[in-house]
């Protein structure tokens, strides 16, 4: 199926703490470096992060005319963002800045004290906008002393162990499937009326019993559409049903004659064309009875089924039920067998296409179900991921069409994408085994941390074909191996 629509999975506060130590070691002579980290953190929320450490500077040495600028970077591979550093001045260059109003080494956002006045533990926090590479970065300190002012010297100290740790959060690519566009949008309504005919008789009276409601149903069906310019009604349908009690062969004659009546009743009030109301009659109506009985908790029930699904002719059949179950037998004539007197109907029609946006945004909002899967995402193709304009559409497309897998996987998709992960969870326990559920469902399992399953989604996903699945194998073990 083709895809449209590619977008990078942008996760909830990924959090991932070690406690460190680093111990730098002298690398000039005379000139101790010693330092010590702890709780050294990279943390993600949406489009931020954040590294945090304590960094204990108790033993740090700093010549009266030098300064120590400690600045903590997030590192991975070529690219390097230094953070605003930590500076601990000499006294007289501390003196020196003071008299000329000189800013800090490393730059206006620096941390800055003397080493005579200085804090024992700097609790060091830095918010600083996420960019993709930094996904599987490590954090590092970097130690730069400078000499006097004017002639500064720079020795580089990257504590090997002080970020032993790589940040690696599994961003999906998160995939939305188009939808096929209908040459013709056709659709039905269906319902069932239960209009009461004196006994034995195949004649409609419209103020018989609750025949004004029943009939008053179906005229309201066939109105909805039949007034819509946007609609094109191409056929009704009626199917009358008798109940199984009485010989069989007049039930044929009643079920086919009351289908008939109301065939012509409905005709009289919308003088269709000729043959446009098909008609077909069901002279007795078991399957509605089996359906009552397999559904209820009466005594005798499996032994009433068996009855049911013999090959007995029906008159035989009706009277075993009689003889053999008399009390429920009794039951079954007085509060279900009415309900199996019914007339079913159906209105086949076709909606016109839609192109316009903006007729396509107010059909959303006032009459979603002219609207096709593709008309839907049309919309939502104008519309920004993630906000809340676009997950409506989202979710009222798989409200529209329930069973589509496209609309399901997309409704997931978009769960996914706003971290909804249990509502995601809900759809794609209906979105059936295809390359595309599966690759989905592998998705989830990832954003869920449950890497093994996940990678076993994307193999299967794999397996059928799933153009993505392989690169997301390779970025689930990634996230697998350092999850640990």
């Amino acid at each position: 199926m083709r895809r449209i629509n590619t977008i990078k999975g942008i996760l909830a506060a990924a959090v991932v703490s070690v406690s460190l130590q680093c111990v730098a070691q002298q690398v000039q002579e005379g000139a101790p470096m010693n330092v010590v980290c702890k709780k050294s953190t990279l943390a993600r929320n949406y489009d931020e992060i954040t590294a945090k450490m304590e960094i204990d500077l108790t033993d740090v040495k700093v010549k009266s005319n030098q300064a120590a600028i400690f600045t903590p970077m997030i590192v991975n591979a070529e690219d390097t963002l230094r953070l605003p550093g930590v500076g601990v001045y000499g006294r007289t260059r501390w003196y020196q800045f003071e008299r000329n109003g000189m800013r800090p080494i490393s730059g206006a956002d620096e941390i800055s004290m003397r080493a005579g006045n200085r804090q024992g533990v700097v609790k060091y926090s830095q918010t600083v906008e996420y960019d993709s590479w930094m996904n599987g970065s490590t954090l590092i300190l970097q130690r730069t002393d400078y000499g006097c002012a004017g002639c500064e010297a720079t020795v580089d100290y990257l504590p090997e162990e002080l970020a032993n740790y790589r940040m690696v959060i599994y961003e999906p690519e998160l995939i939305f499937q188009a939808a096929i566009a209908e040459e013709v949008k056709t659709r039905e309504l269906a319902g069932r009326a239960y209009v009461d005919f004196p006994v034995n008789l195949t004649t409609i009276y419209p103020e018989y019993r609750r025949n004004s409601i029943e009939l008053g149903k179906i005229i309201a069906t066939i109105d909805s559409v039949r007034n819509d310019k946007d609609i094109t009604v191409k056929s009704l349908s009626i199917k009358g049903f008798a109940s199984p009690e009485g010989p069989y062969d007049n039930n044929i004659r009643l079920a086919k004659g009351r289908t008939e009546a109301l065939r012509n009743y409905v005709q009289q009030l919308y003088m269709f064309p000729y043959g446009f109301i098909e008609t077909s009659y069901e002279p007795e109506d078991w399957e509605g009875l089996r359906e009552y009985v397999v559904n209820s908790t009466m005594p005798g029930r499996e032994g009433i089924l068996a009855i049911i699904d013999s090959y007995m002719a029906p008159d035989p059949k009706n009277s075993k039920l009689e003889k053999d179950y008399p009390e429920q037998y009794k039951f079954l004539l007085e509060t279900v067998y009415p309900a199996l007197r019914h007339s079913d109907y159906r209105i086949e029609y076709t909606i016109r296409g839609f192109n316009d946006i903006s007729e396509i945004a107010e059909l959303m909002r006032t009459h979603p179900s002219k609207l096709s899967l593709n008309e839907m995402y049309m919309l939502a193709g104008t519309l920004v991921p993630g906000t809340p304009e676009y997950n409506e559409v989202m979710e009222t497309a798989v409200k529209m069409y329930p069973s589509d897998e496209v609309a399901i996987l997309n409704a997931a998709t978009a769960a996914m994408q706003r971290d909804d992960l249990n509502q995601a969870d809900r759809y794609l326990s209906k979105a059936g085994s295809s390359a595309d559920a599966l690759y989905a469902r592998g998705v989830l399992c990832g954003l869920q941390k449950e890497y093994a399953k996940a990678i076993w989604y994307m193999e299967q996903a794999e397996a059928k074909g799933h153009p993505s699945a392989a690169g997301e194998i390779e970025k689930l073990k990634l996230a697998k191996q350092y999850s640990k």
